[in-house]
């Protein structure tokens, strides 16, 4: 029996959201009403939540996995939404249960 393959390195998904098989596809575009404008380094690229899948053409989807909503090109580096949660390795460090 083949073993399933591990999660690439960071990746992080909430119960009941999208795995490899392309089931973000169908979701929604974030609008202005849950992603706020943000000059600051608490954007969507940095939250726990953010992830971009592979999509036609390689063409990377870049999804919220807190909303299971899709984030438009260029909107993860300017917004965040209130459930904007540091990753933990930004909060102690690489590998802190190993020190």
């Amino acid at each position: 029996m083949a073993a399933s393959p591990s999660p690439s390195r960071g990746a992080r998904l909430a119960p009941g959201s999208a795995t490899d098989d392309g089931g973000c596809e169908e979701w929604p575009y974030l609008d202005e009403a849950v992603l706020r404008p943000s000059r600051s380094r608490k954007v969507c690229l940095t939250c726990h939540w953010f992830r971009h899948h592979p999509h036609v053409n390689c063409i990377p989807l870049l999804t919220c996995q807190l909303h299971q909503g899709l984030l438009a090109q260029g909107e993860h580096l300017t917004h965040r939404c209130t459930g904007w949660t540091d990753d933990l390795v930004r909060q102690r460090g690489w590998a802190p249960e190993g020190a």
